[in-house]
């Protein structure tokens, strides 16, 4: 039977690594009776991480859907990694969610990756809530934790739950709403719950914070704020409307605490989730593009959670498999039914929706229905040329919905087969391989003819090298990671390009003026235009932006892709007959590599953001060898009793770095990086390249 769609949450849990995201993940299935048996993180077991690569190393790699009831709604889960190597993971997810469940841990607080996870929920206008874990461990600390929230990710934690103890004197939490002690039943691994009187020690804490949340409650709700001033009961409904208004509006956080491990406090988040957390109807339509509108169609198009309405669909994530490929897809309108041709508006092709699986983590149901309804989530085996971020739509109404952009891959190896008659083996490997990852490429080098596969990190591009031994049973040879480096001019230039050739008494000419200066793009590069329209056919134009387009793809003086630059066409001489597509794309590329030339090029490198957790006592070690690595230090602060160091580094520097954090802290300290920007290298960088 399927789930109305207003009883359908479709939510992920998203956190920094080893927050305990996988583990409260775990105690969901199991509380809400989707799996028998409890896993262990620790023990390789748990639903979600069932990669080998994720058992064996005790962290989520591949965010995974799972699907489960809770009293009367069916929530879709998706488990996203923290290390930020697999950040596009997070982000796609992220991109067809409704909601999030925001994990941290009471001993690290807000730590480098939550506070990635936070801008990237944001920017998806993604509703959310906080839980507090690990509320269990040494040194934990709520209070310390929610005003990290406040301060570093600008949130607006409403706390429902409290602690009862901390560390090894926690017993229980305190519900706010009914204002009752919970204590979570070991024996029957938290199922079993006992409700009491709140312990007479915690009555006045008790009492202030729930005058917190009645503060924070009638701030949003004039019906609620006169209850509230005139000292009249405001009731359990009055609380849930305006949370559930609230957190719709992402003006607040619901806020729970406990500790997963302990199976302590978990239950509460799963009726938050079902309480405040958005269904599809509670989303804005999702927009998008008509590819093709007709005459008088607005180019805008939208689309409503509602089965009468076209399909729409998209493609989040691709899954390999042995038989098929399966594509996780979000259905935003109408009904995508087994059976049925969708259109893939990108490519123009129709593509087969040959089956409809139920996804369970690793495992698959096939949805009885044959059919999901908008607002669901399910893998579909069938399309053929497809890549993540594609639509997939009906063909009467096609619409592109917005895609996912991903971040610029940092790191790079070459890899090679070891053996010739594996050579194309590892290009389809590879092949598949970049059409499940966004942020994995692989290009054959023209200079060399060597294999190079970039990615976010050396940890990202030790997965993939060993998903390519396991599941694809090749062996290949690594070399030395490289940095992704780019070129950016220093210097605004206006060049000429002139291309004048007469054969076979037939005359071809072309001259192209263009302005190349720096500028601040987020990515790439930007080509514009100052002819006004009516100065020349329109295709001479598009041929001339679409080759400074390509010239500047192929990379600067170095051979580096371009980044942070402007080019501008200023002028075209043209002479009619004469002036043909070949002379203007010669002319146009000879313009391109003068003005490069004229305008000092410089080398940028990735800049990573780095964050050290280390005891005190190894702080002075480790800021000496970041110096020795030209880091530039941004501050430290105490978290608990760890001190957590932040700075900007070149990544060039950071190579093989975990090895040596650990021998600086005798295995103590941990730390995570991030890519933040490019920046110039220093002249030095270039001179090793040519010395």
């Amino acid at each position: 039977m399927p789930a109305s769609t207003e009883s359908i949450r479709n939510i992920g849990i998203v956190a920094h690594i080893d927050a305990g995201k996988t583990t409260t993940t775990e105690r969901i299935l199991y509380y809400a009776g989707a799996s028998h048996k409890m896993g262990q993180v620790d023990e390789g077991t748990t639903q979600t991480d069932f990669d080998p690569e994720e058992a064996k190393r005790g962290i989520t790699i591949y965010s995974a859907a799972v699907t489960c009831h809770w009293k009367d709604c069916t929530i879709n889960i998706i488990d996203t990694p923290g290390h930020v190597d697999f950040t596009a993971e997070v982000q796609r997810s992220l991109r067809v969610l409704d909601g999030a469940v925001v994990v941290f841990s009471a001993v690290e607080g807000v730590e480098a990756q939550s506070e990635t996870v936070w801008r990237q929920a944001d920017e998806f206008r993604v509703p959310r809530l906080c839980f507090v874990n690990k509320m269990d461990r040494i040194g934990a600390d709520f209070d310390r934790t929610l005003g990290q929230v406040r301060d570093r990710l600008k949130g607006n934690p409403v706390v429902l739950t409290i602690p009862i103890g901390a560390g090894h004197e926690f017993k229980g939490i305190i519900d706010l709403l009914q204002m009752k002690a919970l204590y979570f039943d070991r024996e029957t691994m938290g199922r079993e719950i006992e409700v009491t009187d709140i312990p007479e020690d915690m009555r006045e804490t008790a009492a202030r914070w729930r005058s917190k949340l009645l503060d924070s409650v009638s701030m949003l709700d004039d019906e609620v704020m006169t209850a509230y001033l005139e000292g009249e009961e405001v009731t359990a409904e009055q609380i849930h409307r305006v949370l559930r208004a609230g957190t719709l509006a992402r003006e607040l956080q619901p806020t729970f605490c406990g500790s997963s491990l302990d199976y302590c406090g978990v239950q509460p988040v799963l009726d938050a989730v079902n309480n405040y957390l958005p269904s599809p109807l509670d989303v804005p339509p999702v927009e998008g593009i008509n590819p093709s509108p007709k005459k008088g169609e607005d180019e805008h198009a939208i689309r409503k959670v509602d089965k009468n309405e076209p399909f729409a669909g998209l493609i989040f994530k691709i899954a390999a498999d042995k038989h098929a490929d399966m594509c996780f897809v979000r259905v935003y309108s109408g009904v995508l039914k087994s059976g049925s041709r969708a259109l893939n508006p990108r490519t123009g092709k129709k593509e087969l929706i040959s089956q409809i699986w139920h996804i369970q983590a690793g495992h698959r149901e096939k949805i009885e229905t044959d059919a999901v309804d908008a607002g669901g989530i399910a893998g579909v085996i069938g399309p053929k040329q497809v890549v993540t971020g594609d639509t997939l739509c009906d063909q009467k109404h096609p619409i592109i919905l917005e895609s996912i952009n991903f971040p610029e891959t940092v790191i790079s190896m070459a890899v090679e087969p070891d053996s010739s008659a594996d050579r194309k083996k590892l290009e389809d490997a590879l092949l598949q391989l970049s059409k499940q990852d966004p942020t994995f490429k692989a290009k054959v080098s023209d200079e060399t003819g060597q294999t190079i596969i970039s990615g976010m990190g050396e940890l990202h591009l030790e997965v993939l090298r060993e998903r390519l031994q396991r599941d694809f049973n090749l062996n290949v040879k690594v070399h030395k990671p490289r940095v992704s480096y780019r070129e950016t001019v220093q210097k605004p230039v206006e060049s000429d390009g002139e291309f004048s050739r007469t054969t076979a008494g037939e005359s071809q000419f072309a001259s192209v003026r263009i302005r190349v200066e720096p500028f601040e793009a987020e990515r790439g590069v930007e080509v514009t235009s100052e002819l006004t329209p009516g100065d020349l056919p329109k295709e001479q134009i598009r041929i001339v932006l679409e080759t400074i387009q390509e010239a500047a793809h192929s990379g600067g003086v170095v051979g580096y892709p371009l980044m942070k630059v402007r080019f501008t066409l200023v002028s075209i001489d043209y002479r009619e007959g004469e002036t043909t597509e070949e002379a203007l794309r010669a002319a146009t590329s000879h313009a391109v590599q003068n003005a490069l030339s004229e305008a000092d090029v410089a080398l940028l490198e990735p800049v990573m953001k780095l964050e050290v957790v280390t005891p005190g006592e190894f702080l002075g070690n480790i800021q000496a060898d970041l110096n020795t690595r030209h880091a530039r230090i941004l501050g430290s602060e105490p978290r608990g009793h760890l001190t957590a160091m932040t700075a900007e580094v070149p990544l060039a520097r950071m190579f093989g770095y975990s090895t040596l954090v650990r021998s600086l802290s005798q295995g103590r300290a941990s730390y995570s990086m991030e890519p933040l920007k490019y920046d110039l290298a220093p002249p030095s960088v270039l001179e090793e390249m040519f010395g």
